[in-house]
C-alpha cells in the first residue's frame, strides 16, 4: 500500500484533532508522544510531504530527548521506513511501513463503526455547511495576488496553533486550513469558541506557565483588559510594525487594537455591525430606508403582520452578553458612549483610556432613550426575540420572516451565498439609525489576532512570521473569496474582484472614509466585559417587564460604579 485511502486520511485527521482537545480539556495531562509522532508521518504521507527525523521529534510534544528515545522505538516496531534523500546516504526521509498503512487502515474502519454507533450516523446539515463556508470563488486575475508560500517555512513543535471564535470568518480560515498549512510549511491547528468560552479560555491560558497557543483571536473590547492582566505582548516588542502597513487597514479598525499608544494586535475581521433591511419590501410599499431610529419603529410597525409569520426586526436580546453589547450600540446610537470620554470630531475619544479615571454613565436622558426604544423594538419583533442572540437574529431574516435585522457583517454570509434565501439579493445595508441626538454610525466589531506574553520564547519568530502571513492582503482576500464578509485592509475592500462579491465591501469602506466606523461604543476598557454582562443581565429584566427603566438603568449604573472603582 503505498498511499493513504480517503478514509485513513479523514481518521487521522479525527484523531490528531480529537488528541488536541483531550490535550486542552484536561489540565494537567501527559502527551502521548508515539501517537503524536505516527499521527504526524501519516498525514504527511497522505499529503505528500517529507517528513525528517527532527520533524518526527517536534511533532512528539516532549523534551528532545524523550522523543527520540520513543521514535527509536516506533523504529524498532517496524512501523517507520527510512530511506536516503541524498547519495551519499548521510540524510533520510521518514516513511510509515507497510504494516503502519495496514493497521492503520484497519483502525479506520473501527473508529467510523464507532462513530456511527455512538453518534447514530450524524452529519453536518447542509444548513450550517452553508452558514459557515458557502460556495467557492474562482478568481480571474487579481489586483492582490494569492498569498504563497513563505521563504522559509515555520518550524514550530507540533505545528502552529491558533484559538479563534467559531465565526463564519475563522471558520473560512478552518477551511483553508491545507492550503494554509502549504503556504507557512508546517500544521495548523485551530481551536474554535463561542465568545464568552473564547474569553475565558484565554484567561485561563495565561495562567499556565507557558501558552498552548501561537496566536490567539482577541475581541476587540478586550484589549485593554488583557493588556492590563498582562495576557497579550505589545506587538513593537516582537517584531517591526511597519511590516504590517498599518495605514491600510480601517482606521478604527487598526486605532482599536492599540492601548497606551501601543499596538497589541493585528486586524484579522473588521466588521461594523449595520442595519440589515428586506429593500424589495421598502420599494413595494413606497418607505425610505430606515436612517432613523423613529423611522424604525414606523417601518417595522408597518410589516409586522404574526399572523402572517412576519415581524418587523430581529436583534440581539438574549439575556448576558448579547443583549450588553446591543444596549450599548443604542445608547451609541443616541449619542450617549457608556463612559464619560472626551467628545472630538467625529465621535468621541476611546483612543486614550489607560490610565484614567473613567465614570459610567448608563443612566443619563440619553440612555433613558435608548432602553425606550428597545421597549419599542420589542413590541414589533419575533416571539423568541428574549432568547435571541448572534445567529439567531439573522436567520429568520434571511428566511424572509423579519423585515430589518441588526447584524454584524460577517453574518451576511448566510443569505448573500444562499440563493433559496429570500433576502439573497434583496438586503440593504445601512449604518445604525440614529436617534434625535445621535448621527449615523458603524460600531466595530471583529477580532485582532494577537501573541501572547507566555508564549515560549523559541516559538516568537515563527508566530510573527505567522501573523503577519495571515493577515496581509492576499490571505485576506482569499477569506473574502471563500465566504467571508469580512476586510480589514482597504486595499482588500478596494480590489475589483473582492468588490463583485458583495456589496458589503464597497459600503464598508465608504463608512470609513465617512468617518462613520466608530470603536467607542464598546470602549475596551479592563472592565468592559463585566459591564456588559450587568447591562445584558438587567436589561433583560427589563424588557420582561420584571423592573421599570428607570430601575433597571439605576442599577446598572451604581453596578458599573462599583465595577470601576475596583
Amino acid at each position: 500500500m503505498n498511499t493513504a485511502s480517503p478514509d485513513l486520511e479523514r481518521v487521522v485527521h479525527f484523531l490528531a484533532s480529537l488528541s488536541m482537545e483531550m490535550d486542552n480539556a484536561v489540565d494537567p495531562n501527559t502527551p502521548n508522544p508515539h501517537l503524536n509522532m505516527i499521527l504526524h508521518l501519516l498525514r504527511s504521507h497522505s499529503e505528500g510531504r517529507v517528513v525528517s527525523p527532527s520533524s518526527m521529534v517536534s511533532a512528539a510534544g516532549v523534551p528532545y530527548a524523550t522523543a527520540t528515545r520513543k521514535l527509536a522505538e516506533i523504529q524498532d516496531a517496524g512501523l517507520i521506513e527510512r530511506r536516503p534523500r541524498t547519495r551519499t546516504g548521510k540524510s533520510h526521509s521518514l516513511h510509515p511501513s507497510p504494516d503502519l498503512l495496514e493497521s492503520f487502515s484497519q483502525l479506520a474502519d473501527r473508529v467510523d463503526r464507532l462513530v456511527r454507533s455512538t453518534f447514530g450516523g450524524a452529519r453536518q446539515t447542509s444548513e450550517t455547511t452553508d452558514y459557515y463556508f458557502g460556495g467557492s470563488y474562482q478568481p480571474g486575475r487579481a489586483a492582490i495576488a494569492p498569498p504563497s508560500a513563505l521563504p522559509q517555512p515555520l518550524k514550530l513543535p507540533g505545528g502552529l496553533r491558533i484559538l479563534v471564535h467559531g465565526d463564519p470568518t475563522f471558520m473560512v480560515m478552518e477551511g483553508l486550513k491545507r492550503q494554509f498549512e502549504q503556504m507557512v510549511g508546517t500544521d495548523i491547528h485551530q481551536r474554535a469558541f463561542s465568545i464568552d468560552r473564547l474569553h475565558e479560555e484565554t484567561l485561563r491560558n495565561a495562567d499556565r506557565p507557558k501558552s498552548r497557543y501561537d496566536l490567539i483571536a482577541v475581541d476587540l473590547p478586550w484589549v485593554g483588559e488583557f493588556v492590563e492582566k498582562g495576557v497579550i505582548r505589545p506587538l513593537g516588542d516582537v517584531m517591526d510594525v511597519a511590516r504590517l502597513d498599518p495605514a491600510d487597514f480601517h482606521t478604527a479598525g487598526w486605532q482599536a487594537a492599540h492601548w497606551g499608544g501601543q499596538p497589541y494586535g493585528v486586524p484579522s475581521q473588521t466588521t461594523p455591525e449595520l442595519m440589515f433591511y428586506r429593500k424589495d419590501w421598502f420599494a413595494e410599499d413606497g418607505l425610505e430606508p430606515p436612517a432613523t431610529t423613529d423611522a424604525v419603529i414606523d417601518a417595522a410597525r408597518h410589516f409586522h403582520n404574526p399572523q402572517r409569520g412576519r415581524y418587523g426586526v430581529a436583534w440581539n436580546a438574549a439575556r448576558g452578553t448579547a443583549l450588553g453589547h446591543t444596549f450599548m450600540m443604542t445608547c451609541a446610537a443616541f449619542g450617549q458612549p457608556i463612559i464619560d470620554i472626551p467628545e472630538i470630531a467625529g465621535g468621541y475619544d476611546a483612543g486614550n483610556l489607560a490610565g484614567q479615571v473613567l465614570r459610567p454613565t448608563l443612566n443619563t436622558e440619553r440612555a433613558h432613550a435608548a432602553a425606550d426604544y428597545l421597549l419599542q423594538l420589542l413590541a414589533f419583533s419575533p416571539p423568541d426575540i428574549l432568547s435571541m442572540s448572534w445567529y439567531e437574529r439573522v436567520r429568520p431574516y434571511g428566511a424572509g420572516q423579519v423585515a430589518m435585522a441588526y447584524g454584524y457583517t460577517l453574518l451576511a454570509p448566510y443569505f448573500e451565498l444562499d440563493e433559496s434565501c429570500p433576502a439573497h439579493g434583496n438586503t440593504g445595508y445601512l449604518p445604525h439609525p440614529h436617534g434625535p441626538k445621535g448621527v449615523p454610525i458603524a460600531p466595530v466589531g471583529g477580532y485582532v489576532f494577537c501573541i501572547p506574553s507566555n508564549l515560549a520564547a523559541d516559538r516568537l519568530e515563527d508566530a510573527v512570521e505567522a501573523l503577519v502571513a495571515f493577515t496581509s492582503p492576499g490571505a485576506q482576500k482569499l477569506y473574502a473569496q471563500n465566504g467571508s464578509r469580512t476586510a480589514p485592509r482597504y486595499s482588500v475592500g478596494a480590489d475589483p474582484e473582492v468588490r463583485r462579491l458583495s456589496p458589503i465591501f464597497g459600503l464598508v469602506d465608504q463608512m470609513s472614509w465617512r468617518d462613520e466606523l466608530q470603536f467607542w461604543p464598546r470602549p475596551p476598557i479592563p472592565q468592559i466585559s463585566d459591564i456588559i454582562r450587568v447591562c445584558g443581565n438587567e436589561l433583560h429584566d427589563m424588557l420582561r417587564g420584571i423592573v421599570s427603566p428607570r430601575d433597571a438603568l439605576d442599577r446598572v449604573q451604581a453596578r458599573a460604579e462599583d465595577i470601576l472603582r475596583h
